[in-house]
Parts: structure tokens; C-alpha cells; sequence
């Protein structure tokens, strides 16, 4: 009588099931990473020329038309940006700033953002604008 029933042992080790894992990781970071665009959609002002400010560690601060501010698509009062953005400016001082207003923004809430950058000493803020079409 036979004790191990017949059955031989593993010679070989079945890797497909990690290598499936391993591809469905790295589609999603692909896609994470397509998609960690900053800011929400807002219809912006079109300008002739306009320079880049985007860098990695750039913080989007968005002014929708209704009024309400955003900071990296999240939103904030004016207290609570002030508290977000002392904190960004600990960490960083030469900490960028892009703010972008939908182009029927009111215009008192972008003054209170620029202001507010303004008392905090942050200097590298720039305002987004769209491509003009080329007539």
C-alpha cells in the first residue's frame, strides 16, 4: 500500500495568479496617476500668453461663480484656507500657489484669496487662464 496516494510532488511554483495581481496594481496606479489633476472644472478667462506655474508641489486654489473657494478640489472657508495655507508655508516657504476663477467669479472672494496670500508673505501666485483661439 501506497502512503502518499499517487500524488507527486510540486516541481514547479504556479506564478500566474501573483503576475495577474501585479498587473491589475500597476493599471491602477496608471490610472491614479492620469487622474491627479488638481483644482475643479471652472470656465476660464482666455489670455494671449500665458507661462506654466505648475509644479509638483503647486497648491490650486479655485473660485467657482457661485462664490465658494476650493483648495485642491476640497472646499474652504476663508479661516480654513488661512489655516491650510500657514501650514503649507511651514512646510514650504517658497510654496506655489495657482489660483484659477471661473471667469463670472465674483471678483470681491478672488481679491479675498489674493489678499489673504498677500498678509501670509506667500509670493509665487499666479492666476490660470485658458488658451485664446487663435482668430
Amino acid at each position: 500500500m501506497q502512503v502518499g496516494g499517487g500524488r507527486k510532488a510540486y516541481d514547479e511554483i504556479n506564478i500566474t495568479p501573483m503576475l495577474d495581481l501585479a498587473y491589475v496594481l500597476l493599471v491602477i496606479f496608471i490610472l491614479m496617476a492620469t487622474a491627479s489633476v488638481q483644482g475643479i472644472k471652472v470656465d476660464l478667462p482666455k489670455a494671449s500668453s500665458a507661462k506654466s506655474l505648475v509644479q509638483p508641489k503647486t497648491i490650486a486654489l479655485t473660485v467657482s461663480n457661485d462664490g465658494q473657494i476650493y483648495m485642491d478640489a476640497f472646499p474652504v472657508t476663508i479661516p480654513d484656507l488661512e489655516t491650510r495655507l500657514r501650514n503649507a508655508k511651514a512646510t514650504d516657504p517658497e510654496v506655489p500657489i495657482v489660483l484659477k476663477g471661473d471667469q463670472t467669479a465674483q471678483y470681491g472672494k478672488i481679491m479675498e484669496v489674493l489678499d489673504l496670500c498677500r498678509r501670509l508673505d506667500l509670493s509665487k501666485v499666479g492666476l490660470v487662464t485658458g488658451k485664446q483661439a487663435a482668430s
